[in-house]
């Protein structure tokens, strides 16, 4: 007879569900292990080896929770860290490791990153997530290896593309990092066979030596013979500095243009040196240094400007080397004007009263300067804006902004004062290109009418110039063609409705 009682299971039993079940005895009085026996209901389960079934019975009856999940799953995770860990990793030179530093090496050049970015344990472990057998590899092997490799292949495709140009234009300028090292960057442009317009960053090199027009000069002509494009007649274009019209001369590259845009910065500092109108702005600065400096002002001037309806725009502080700063700064003060007297006359600011030193005349000074300046402004950023050459530009804004500054009678003497200064700097510019200029504005569907010039004689000889240079290339092309054709095979009578390549072009 079988003997009801739960006996406990044997010491050799390590599992937890143990405490809670147990095995009845046989008629001969040994454990009956092929059936496990709950102590708490007396059901009886039975029992292979595996407590798997015996711990889902406490969880569901009982809701006792056991170890036997968590062992499970630790197990799991051990198989599988093991399975990662022998497998094989990627050999340096198959075609998937290959790509994927090829790909690194692009990410550091494309969004100049340092190299020391992939000794970062954030950018580690992200490659280690994306692919654990990857072997990353050091700094020294991009810095060495990866990237002078991509510099060598973009300078090879870049060769090839000037290699189908006819003419080239640089820029270039020189420029100092923050680390105080001097640069120079050259630039090309050309018009691809397609009629497309292309542009590449030739070089930036480290530029040590004095900054003559003469060493210049000689870098630019350096850069033609490593890109052999010297036979190409580049144009130049550059600032209106000294050295860079010395560089243009020495490196003998014709048309040398001048940047229009620094030219307008050039003769709108010029303008606002005007003593009154410096006084003007040297108050305002001030004004504008004060609620930068002070945490407290520029709450106040938050409060007053959501008091008073005004748009929550932060005072701009000007750079002297840059007018239209200083067009936006005053330009930025006259739209929070009443919210920055408010603030400086607030009880709270101590010292608000003594920043305060304009006049109802010096705001009317204001007022008439921003609206002296503003054409200015508009011509600056749509020349930014460009996309294309802006040559055929240069012109037209010429004109505009002769006649924009240009004399009137009732004009406040300091915009008086301003438009001599600013005509006075201006007018000089371009006196040797302005035939260019004009031609390029005559190839511009948008300029060709040439409405901006007043004098009849200048325009057509503006179009005389034009219609030469075009029958000029024309003969040129034609006289190719006909020794082509004087190489080749015997030449044949054009088919109906064909052009005839040699007839007269009127």
């Amino acid at each position: 007879m079988e003997d009801a009682t739960v006996h406990s299971a044997p010491a050799n039993l390590k599992s937890k569900v143990w405490k809670y079940f147990g095995f009845h005895k046989n008629s001969q009085g040994t454990l009956d292990k092929s059936a496990a026996v709950c102590r708490t209901c007396k059901t009886s389960i039975k029992y292979t080896g595996s407590t798997t079934n015996l711990a889902l019975h406490l969880r569901r009856r009982h809701s006792v929770e056991t170890e036997e999940k968590n062992a499970q799953q630790e197990a799991s995770k051990s198989a599988t860290s093991a399975s990662s860990y022998f497998q094989s990793a990627l050999a340096d030179n198959s075609t998937h490791s290959k790509a994927i530093t090829e790909a690194i090496g692009y990410f550091i050049c494309k969004d100049m990153c340092p190299y020391s970015v992939v000794e970062n344990a954030g950018f580690r472990q992200m490659i280690r997530i994306l692919e654990p057998k990857y072997k990353l590899p050091s700094r020294q092997h991009f810095s060495e290896k990866c990237i002078p490799g991509l510099y060598e292949e973009a300078k090879r495709e870049v060769s090839e593309f000037l290699s189908t140009a006819e003419r080239v234009a640089f820029t270039t300028d020189a420029w100092t990092s923050r680390a105080t090292h001097s640069y120079v960057t050259i630039t090309v442009h050309y018009v691809a066979p397609d009629w497309s317009m292309k542009t590449h960053v030739l070089q930036t090199r480290v530029f040590n030596e004095s900054h003559t027009g003469k060493n210049i000069g000689a870098l630019l002509r350096d850069a033609c013979m490593e890109w052999k494009i010297e036979k190409k007649n580049p144009a130049l274009v550059t600032d209106n500095a000294r050295n860079m019209i010395a560089a243009g001369q020495e490196a003998e590259m014709n048309p040398h243009v001048t940047c229009i845009a620094h030219t307008i910065n050039l003769a709108s500092q010029k303008a606002f040196q005007v003593q009154h109108a410096a006084r003007v702005l040297g108050q305002v600065r001030r004004i504008v240094t004060f609620f930068h400096h002070s945490p407290k002002a520029s709450e106040i001037l938050h409060q007053n400007q959501l008091l008073l309806g005004l748009p929550s725009h932060k005072l701009i502080q000007d750079v002297c080397t840059l007018w239209n700063s200083s067009y936006d700064m005053l330009e930025r003060f006259l739209e929070q004007q009443p919210a920055v007297f408010a603030g400086l006359m607030s009880r709270e600011l101590r010292k608000g009263e003594d920043v305060n030193t304009l006049t109802e005349e010096d705001l009317a000074t204001i007022e008439a300067i921003v609206k002296l300046m503003e054409p200015v402004k508009v011509a600056t950023t749509l020349l930014c804006e460009e996309d294309n050459p802006t040559l055929s530009m240069v012109a037209p804004v010429q004109a505009k902004l002769r006649k924009h500054f240009s004399a009137v009678d009732g004009d406040l003497h300091i915009i008086a004062e301003m438009k001599a200064r600013f005509l006075e700097d201006f007018q000089k510019r371009y006196q040797r290109i302005q035939d260019t200029l004009h031609v390029a504005s005559a190839l511009d569907p948008r300029f060709k009418v040439l409405s901006f010039i007043d004098d009849d004689k200048i325009r057509e000889q503006t179009y005389l110039s034009v219609l030469t240079e075009a029958l000029t290339l024309h003969k040129k092309a034609a006289e190719g063609r006909d020794g082509e054709f004087e190489k080749g095979p015997a030449q044949r009578n054009p088919m109906p409705g064909e052009d005839n390549p040699h007839k007269d072009c009127r």
